[in-house]
């Protein structure tokens, strides 16, 4: 096999890239791999230098197997936090950055990291190369983030140490409404989402949804001034620009959506997206200030009543928040994986992570505690 390391995405076909990402996951695809890049979101600049695996026969020919791989100067936009293992190599007095990750950038979802069809030999082959460029490269680590479950075994085998964390995911287990869904709920707590909804109307919230086709720039410029706005308070900015939603809409005009709330026609909050196979990716939200459980309404309810009736298996909203729980959202389990090329970092972070495996245990087990549900579902 000839293995090629590219350091842009568009270095590679769309056609022979999506043929391995597949469908069920529209943040795995080319086109929004590129609209990363191209718009400067993902470059050296910001930190994200693709480092992207390509498996091909010797003889020549179309790839076998494809890894989205990143070299990082920093360790933001991951949301698999590592900042310890770095203060601690600066304390000896080692460097931590250069590290390689494979991810999505920006995008916390579990989804495939080792693109071989399903072919155990060639995943294997792009994790032997992603190590093997970690150790020449003289780099800190290699850290693979939010893989799907069904590649943990091969990425335990091959050396990596496994570590556990916890979102909140919504499944649909054959609702027909919306209604159908909230009668799950024990009475306090069907009364309280009712509440929220209810709440939204009084204050003379319309909510539209809205497909990447659907949009325009000067609909992007209104989202984004709401998302920046958000984001501003907490004293940071979105790690995707006003460009990348521009471009992947047009890219992807029918895996992006768009919740927009308005009042007196003029928006007044906004979250965005990703539609995928069987499943719906929430990722931003914004407003222009506080109206009550509008978060709620548009990043939740709506995502759910989508789901409900376009028949979406799972709705994963992002990372964080035990205020999910109440609208329905269980713990579901999410997974990352680690090499340090250094033996006693490497066995210092093993004990550490075996130690939070067991925290996060208990923590699911406490969480699943208050549950909305009259009776712990399936």
């Amino acid at each position: 096999m000839r293995i090629d390391i590219l350091d842009s995405i568009s270095a590679i076909e769309p056609a022979e890239w999506n043929r391995l990402a597949g469908d069920a996951w529209p943040f795995l695809r080319h086109e929004f791999l590129e609209a990363a890049e191209t718009t400067g979101c993902v470059s050296p600049a910001t930190g994200w230098q693709p480092r992207h695996v390509v498996v091909r026969p010797s003889r020549g020919g179309k790839a076998v197997a494809v890894m989205p791989l990143y070299e990082k100067t920093h360790s933001w936009g991951e949301f698999v936090f590592d900042w310890s293992w770095a203060q601690a190599y600066h304390r000896a007095g080692l460097e931590y950055y250069p590290k390689l990750v494979s991810a999505v950038p920006f995008t916390p979802a579990p989804s495939p990291r080792l693109l071989a069809g399903g072919d155990p030999d060639q995943a294997r082959i792009l994790l032997d190369a992603a190590l093997e460029l970690a150790r020449e490269g003289g780099h800190s680590s290699l850290h693979v983030l939010f893989p799907d479950e069904r590649e943990l075994p091969g990425l335990r085998a091959a050396g990596l140490k496994l570590r556990k964390d916890c979102q909140f995911h919504w499944h649909n287990r054959g609702y027909a409404t919306f209604d159908e869904f909230l009668a799950t709920f024990s009475s306090a707590k069907r009364k309280k989402a009712r509440r929220d909804r209810r709440r939204v109307e009084e204050q003379g919230i319309r909510l539209r949804r809205l497909f990447g086709r659907d949009t325009d720039a000067a609909l992007w410029r209104d989202v984004y001034a709401l998302i920046s706005t958000t984001f501003l308070e907490r004293a940071s900015m979105p790690y995707l620009d006003y460009d990348f939603f521009v471009s992947l809409s047009s890219r992807l005009p029918d895996n992006v959506l768009v919740v927009l709330a308005e009042r007196h026609r003029s928006p007044v909050a906004a979250a965005v997206f990703y539609v995928g196979g069987d499943t719906l990716y929430g990722r931003y939200w914004g407003s222009d200030g506080y109206y009550d459980a509008l978060h709620f309404e548009t990043c939740y309810y709506q995502g759910i009543e989508y789901c409900i009736e376009k028949g979406l298996a799972r709705f994963e909203p992002g990372t964080q928040g035990e205020h999910k729980v109440a609208r329905g959202f269980t713990p579901v389990a999410t997974w990352s994986a680690h090499w340090l090329a250094r033996p006693e970092f490497f066995s210092a972070v093993g004990r550490y992570l075996a130690e939070e495996r067991r925290h996060v245990d208990r923590y699911m087990a406490a969480v699943d505690r208050h549950s909305p549900y009259r009776s712990a579902p399936e």
